[in-house]
This record gives structure tokens, C-alpha cells and sequence, in this order.
């Protein structure tokens, strides 16, 4: 019986720390970039391609085609996060591909800082839209998401967290049926990748 036990924590003990290793491995810089130019700064995000393969590549695809250029952050709620990359400033929304898997299995926490796919709720539609969380958000993550899904994380700021934090402190209100919008546009110039 204690033979049973100590080999059953000795498993426990092993799966915890490969799911940790994961999420600390999720920062250590291999993927591509992503250069956010919007018209209040620049921000630099680390994307992990290995942890969420189609997320990253969906992202990268929105980017080099250009689908990312023009639109805005949409919705802005401060002290939980900026979201964009589905909306023009007439609040149109741009022509989208098909939504992705919801790659939130990756046990990559929502922590101040990340970029993860924002959806409706279906897990699985996640087309253009992100977010970048203004602080540590992890009720948005699988673990202790009620629907056993949470939001996908696929990078983080690495550079010009101070542009996500001013464009979060920007005053909103509503606009048609849409709350939380910048009263002042924001808006995404382009997005470029580099490796």
C-alpha cells in the first residue's frame, strides 16, 4: 500500500512539473515577433508558436495579409483588458477566415501582459479578435474556466507594456449597441512579423 502511494505521488509530482516546465518553456523567446503599430505606440509581442501552433499561425496570417491594418481596439475595460483586430473605427467589422481550435490546452496562464484570442461562447470561434491583459487574469484560463475551455494564450508583451497600459486607462463609452469603446480611436496601423 505505502509502495502504491509513494509511486502514485512520484506520478503526480512528475505531471506537475512537465505542465509547469510548459508554461515557463512558453517564454523563452523562440518564437516569431509581432510589432503592434498603433497610433499611441508600439508594442512587441513574443508569439508562442510551439505552444499554440494554429493560434500563432492564424495570427501571422491575419498580419501579413494586411486584414490587421486600419481596424481598432474596440473594447477597452480598465484594470482587465484591450481588445482588437475585428473592427474599423465606423465600427464595421472586417471579413474574417474560419475560426480556430481553442488551443487553451497549452496550461499557458492569462497573466498581465499576454495576447490570448478573444471569442463568443463556442470555445471554438476564435477568428481575428485578441486581447492583452491588463493584469493577471487567470480565471480566464482552462483550469478554472466553467466551461472547461478558457481563453487561448498564444504570446506576450515583451516590449511597450506601457502603451498597453495607457491605451487601458483610456476613456470609453458607448457607441450603437458596442460599450467600453475608446472615445478617442485607437488604432492598429498594421501588425508586422519578423523572426
Amino acid at each position: 500500500m505505502r509502495k502504491s502511494i509513494s509511486i502514485l505521488l512520484l506520478f503526480i509530482t512528475i505531471a506537475f512539473s512537465y505542465t509547469f516546465s510548459k508554461s515557463v518553456d512558453a517564454t523563452s523567446g523562440d518564437g516569431k515577433l509581432a510589432i503592434i503599430y498603433t497610433n499611441q505606440g508600439n508594442i512587441k509581442i513574443n508569439l508562442f508558436e510551439k505552444e499554440a501552433p494554429e493560434t500563432s499561425k492564424n495570427f501571422i496570417e491575419y498580419a501579413e495579409t494586411g486584414k490587421y491594418n486600419g481596424t481598432i481596439f474596440h473594447r477597452v475595460i480598465a484594470n482587465f483588458m484591450i481588445q482588437g483586430g475585428g473592427h474599423l473605427p465606423d465600427m464595421s467589422e472586417i471579413t474574417t477566415n474560419a475560426p480556430i481550435v481553442n488551443e487553451s490546452s497549452n496550461n499557458i496562464s492569462n497573466t498581465k501582459g499576454t495576447i490570448a484570442m478573444a471569442r463568443t461562447s463556442d470555445p471554438h470561434s476564435a477568428t481575428s479578435q485578441f486581447f492583452i491583459n491588463l493584469k493577471d487574469n487567470d480565471f480566464l484560463d482552462k483550469s478554472k474556466s466553467p466551461d472547461g475551455y478558457g481563453y487561448c494564450v498564444f504570446g506576450e508583451v515583451v516590449e511597450g507594456i506601457e502603451i498597453v497600459e495607457k491605451i487601458g486607462s483610456t476613456q470609453t463609452g458607448n457607441v450603437g449597441y458596442f460599450s467600453d469603446v475608446p472615445t478617442n480611436t485607437i488604432t492598429i496601423e498594421k501588425i508586422e512579423i519578423s523572426e
